[in-house]
C-alpha cells in the first residue's frame, strides 16, 4: 500500500502531458533488462517489516495481492485471486484465488498463505504496527478450501475491503519461521511477476521475470511487466545520478524540478534520455519538518506555529522550485475532497516572534539565543534538525538562518538513510524531516496521527497526541456514508493542521521524470500513475 510507504523527502518532486483514458499496448515486445534508479537501498525487503519507500519499490514487482487498481479508473482488478463477493451488509468479503498461482519457490497459493498472512500482522514478533490500523477491523481469515477464503469483519470501517484486497500473500511455510524470517532482509519470496535474484548491499537489487507467474498466460496482462530482467540501483547522490542517466547506464530516474529545469541540458538530453513533466490525478506526496513532542520545546503549540511561520516556503518554492510547487496546507494533499481548506502558514517573522514570547521564550541575557525556564533550569533554544537527502540541505541552510535571526540555534545533522531511519524509529531526535506519499485517493489518517500509534516503529514518530483528533479518527472510519466521513475526516485534519506538528512543505503539481530513449511507452502517465510496467524496450 503506497499510503503506508515511509517516503524519503525527494522535495521534488517543460510541458505538461495529461494522457487520460490510456491503455497498455498489448503488443509490447518483450524482454530487455530496465535499469532503475530506487533513489535508496532499502534496509530490509521483508514483506511485513519493511517500512520504507525503497523496499516497497521492490515489492511491488516481486509480491502480491488478491486485487490491485486499475491506472486509469482506479476499480478494483483481479490478481491472486480471480473473482470475489462482498455480503449485503458488507462485512464478508470471499475471494476465490487462481489455482495456478504459485510463490516463487514454485509452492501453490493457497488460502492457508492468505490467512497466515493476515495473522502475521497482528504477531508481536513481527513489529508491524505500521500495518496494524489498516486491518484491526477485520476479525478473522476463514480458510472455506485451498483456494477460497472468508474476511470477517468486525466494524464498518470504511477500508475493511480495501484491506484485505491489498494484502500482500506470502507462503506460510517459509515466513512462519519467526526466527529464520526476521533475518530475510536481502530475500523476498511471493508470487509476484518478478524473482529477487540478487541484493547486492551497497550496489543493486536485481529481479528477473518469474516464469511461473500466473500472468504470462493470462491475456489480461498482455502489455504488462514486459522486460526480462530489472536492475535497481540505489544512487542518491542527484549528480552521479544525472551523469549515469546521460550515459544511457539508468533507464528511469526521479527528477527534482530544479534538475528538471537547470541540469538537463548537457547533449545527452533529448537525445538519449528524454524528461518529462506530467499531469495526472494521483495524490501527491507532502514533505515536512516534524517536531518531536515527546521534547519539551515542541510541545507548546505556539512554538510549533512559529517555527512553521519562520520557515521561508514561498522564497523556497520561488527560488527553488521555479513555482510549480503548492505550499502543503496540512497532512492531505491540497486537492483531495478531504482538505479542509486551511490557510497554509505564511513566512512571518513579526508573527513567530509574539508567539514565542507568548510561549515564554525571551533572550533576557542578550546572547542572541532565546531562553526559557524549564523544570527550574534556563533552557536555551536550540535542537538538530535531522535529515538524509544532501540534494536538499540548501532548503534547510535557509531556514537555519531565518531561525537564527530569531534566535534559535539549529544544528543541521545529515545520516545516511539506514542510520536515519533506525533514530526515526526509535524517537531518538530533535526534529526530522522527510515526507509522505500522495496515499489513497480515500485517505485514513490512523496510521500517521492517531496516539495508539505513537510507539516505537508506528508511523506517528513524532508523538503528535490529541484526545479530539483520535475520537474524530475512531469515528470517522467506521462511517459508511462517504459524505458524512469526508466531513468528518476534513474535521481531523483541520485540527491537525492547526496543532502544527509539522511545518508541511509543499504538494507538487506534477510529477517531474526521465527515461532513456530506448524505453517504449503507451503514454507519459496514467491517470493515476505514471505506469511503468507497461513499458518496453523499442526493438
Amino acid at each position: 500500500m503506497n499510503m503506508k510507504a515511509l517516503l524519503l523527502l525527494i522535495l521534488s518532486s517543460a510541458l505538461t502531458a495529461p494522457a487520460f483514458a490510456t491503455a497498455p499496448n498489448a503488443s509490447a515486445p518483450q524482454g530487455g533488462n530496465f535499469v532503475y534508479n530506487l533513489g535508496g537501498e532499502p534496509p530490509t525487503v521483508h514483506p511485513i517489516t519493511s517500512t520504507d519507500i525503497y523496499s516497497r519499490y521492490v515489492q511491488n514487482y516481486v509480491c502480491e495481492g488478491l486485487l490491485s487498481r486499475d491506472s486509469e479508473t482506479y476499480d478494483w482488478k483481479p490478481r491472486l485471486a480471480e473473482k470475489w463477493e462482498v455480503s449485503k451488509d458488507n462485512k464478508v468479503f470471499t475471494f476465490h484465488l487462481r489455482k495456478n498461482a504459485v510463490f516463487h519457490d514454485g509452492k501453490p497459493v493457497t488460502a492457508e498463505d492468505v490467512k497466515f498472512s493476515f495473522d502475521a500482522i497482528f504477531n508481536p514478533v513481527y513489529e508491524a504496527a505500521h500495518l496494524r490500523p489498516y486491518y484491526e477491523g477485520l476479525a478473522k481469515v476463514e480458510v472455506v478450501d485451498p483456494h477460497t477464503v472468508k474476511f470477517y469483519a468486525k466494524d464498518s470501517y470504511f477500508k475493511n475491503f480495501d484491506s484485505a484486497a491489498e494484502l500482500t500473500v506470502i507462503p506460510k511455510d517459509i515466513y512462519s519461521d519467526v526466527n529464520k524470517s526476521k533475518k530475510m532482509n536481502r530475500e523476498l519470496i511471493c508470487a509476484g511477476p518478478y524473482k529477487l535474484m540478487k541484493f547486492d548491499r551497497g550496489q543493486m537489487i536485481q529481479l528477473k521475470k518469474f516464469d511461473k507467474w500466473y500472468g504470462n498466460t493470462d491475456p489480461a496482462f498482455k502489455g504488462y511487466f514486459n522486460f526480462d530482467t530489472i536492475t535497481l540501483r540505489f544512487f542518491k547522490d542527484e549528480n552521479v545520478t544525472l551523469v549515469r542517466a546521460e550515459k544511457g547506464e539508468l533507464d528511469y530516474i526521479d527528477l527534482r524540478i530544479e534538475s528538471f529545469m537547470k541540469k538537463t541540458s548537457a547533449p545527452a538530453w533529448g537525445k538519449t534520455i528524454i524528461k518529462h513533466k506530467v499531469a495526472n490525478d494521483a495524490p501527491k506526496s507532502y514533505g515536512f519538518v516534524g517536531w518531536n513532542q515527546r521534547k519539551e520545546i515542541f510541545q507548546d503549540k505556539n512554538v510549533r506555529i512559529a517555527l512553521a511561520h519562520l520557515l521561508n516556503r514561498e522564497e523556497m518554492n520561488k527560488k527553488f522550485r521555479y513555482g510549480m510547487s503548492d505550499l502543503a496546507n496540512g497532512a492531505v494533499y491540497i486537492k483531495s475532497e478531504y482538505n479542509p481548506g486551511n490557510k497554509a502558514i505564511e513566512y512571518n517573522p513579526k508573527k513567530a516572534q509574539e508567539l514565542l514570547s507568548k510561549a515564554g521564550w525571551t533572550d533576557a541575557d542578550k546572547n542572541g539565543v532565546l531562553e526559557k525556564t524549564m523544570n527550574g533550569k534556563k533552557v536555551e533554544f536550540k535542537f538538530s534538525l535531522l535529515y538524509a537527502n544532501k540534494d536538499v540541505e540548501k532548503y534547510w541552510t535557509m531556514y537555519r538562518e531565518d531561525l537564527k535571526k530569531a534566535g534559535i540555534d539549529m544544528e543541521l545533522k545529515y545520516l545516511e538513510w539506514n542510520s536515519f531511519l533506525k533514530l526515526v524509529d526509535e524517537g531518538n531526535f530533535d526534529a526530522v524531516t522527510m515526507g509522505w506519499g500522495g496515499g489513497s485517493v480515500d485517505p485514513d489518517p490512523k496510521q500517521i496521527w492517531h496516539s495508539s500509534n505513537a510507539i516505537p516503529g508506528g508511523s506517528n514518530f513524532i508523538a503528535y497526541k490529541s484526545p479530539e483528533v483520535d475520537k474524530l479518527i475512531d469515528d470517522a472510519r467506521v462511517e459508511p456514508n462517504k459524505a458524512k466521513r469526508v466531513a468528518m475526516l476534513k474535521k481531523v485534519y483541520a485540527k491537525i493542521a492547526e496543532d502544527a506538528p509539522y511545518a508541511f512543505l509543499f504538494n507538487d503539481k506534477y510529477e517531474f521524470y526521465a527515461n532513456s530513449s530506448r524505453m517504449g511507452m503507451p503514454a507519459e502517465t496514467f491517470k493515476y500513475e505514471v505506469g511503468k510496467d507497461y513499458w518496453w524496450v523499442k526493438p
